[in-house]
């Protein structure tokens, strides 16, 4: 069993080190991470400059590109050997509701599936300050691959993992969540260079809006780990009959 963790906040960040060290229990382990914080990332792939792969240590490799490029090159040929599956995180903070479109740690998870891997994405819900529980979350997600490995889920299924940062013994159990939504973000933050610029700052992610129960953000406030699946298929099926209604009259 080969397992290929990858997470967009670099491949020195303590949430991997800790994921790594938990499934190396289960299986044997190959990093490829960002060489820095690329958090943010989305799925966003480099595909106008060669990327350059470098070893840390046996086992472990960095690439300066995104999370998407890590797992792609990881995938599609940067090794020999076949990987069976795709970890990625553990992220230092949450990626809840509207965050999975923008998270390099979820991309990381849809790039794996994209090629035909089963994935995991976690996340623990920190205040992205540092000093979390992450070997709770290790341990979540080493709980999580055991029981995929016992009982394999449909492969499209991407699994988005948010992890309460509280002792493992405090953790109430697991849920099955839907994403729930966040207000609008807040606005840029204005600011000058030292020569006098304008430069701006994106501003915070909107305060939750739909965090009602079934959300993953109820779950999470409840003190349950979040398992939300995800899958790639974007289509609204639903809207299909009456978008189709909506366009006849170009049709005439």
């Amino acid at each position: 069993m080969k397992i290929l963790v990858s997470n967009d906040d670099g491949y020195r960040a303590e949430g991997i080190l800790c994921l790594r060290q938990a499934l190396a229990t289960l299986a044997e382990i190959t990093v490829v991470a960002p060489d820095r914080n690329r958090s943010g990332a989305s799925n966003s792939l480099t595909l106008d400059v060669p990327l350059r792969v470098f070893e840390a240590e046996p086992g472990v490799y960095f690439v300066p590109g995104t999370p998407t490029d890590c797992v792609h090159l990881a995938i599609s040929g940067l090794f020999e050997f076949e990987h069976d599956m795709v970890v990625s995180g553990i992220n230092d903070g949450a990626n809840l509701g509207d965050d999975v479109l923008y998270s390099g740690t979820v991309a990381a998870a849809v790039e794996g599936r994209f090629l035909g891997l089963p994935t995991v994405a976690v996340s623990l819900c920190t205040g992205g300050g540092g000093g979390g529980h992450f070997a709770t979350g290790a341990e979540v997600a080493r709980r999580l691959v055991l029981q995929l490995l016992a009982r394999p889920l449909e492969r499209a299924l991407i699994l988005n993992v948010n992890v309460p940062d509280v002792p493992l013994a405090q953790l109430r159990g697991f849920r099955a969540s839907r994403l729930g939504y966040r207000h609008r973000s807040e606005p840029v933050m204005r600011s000058q260079d030292p020569r006098g610029r304008a430069v701006y700052w994106i501003g915070p992610a909107g305060a939750e809006q739909d965090a009602g129960p079934g959300t993953d953000f109820d779950t999470i406030a409840r003190g349950y780990v979040s398992v939300t699946p995800l899958q790639v298929d974007l289509t609204r099926h639903a809207a299909l009959p009456a978008l189709g209604g909506w366009l006849e009259a170009l049709n005439e």
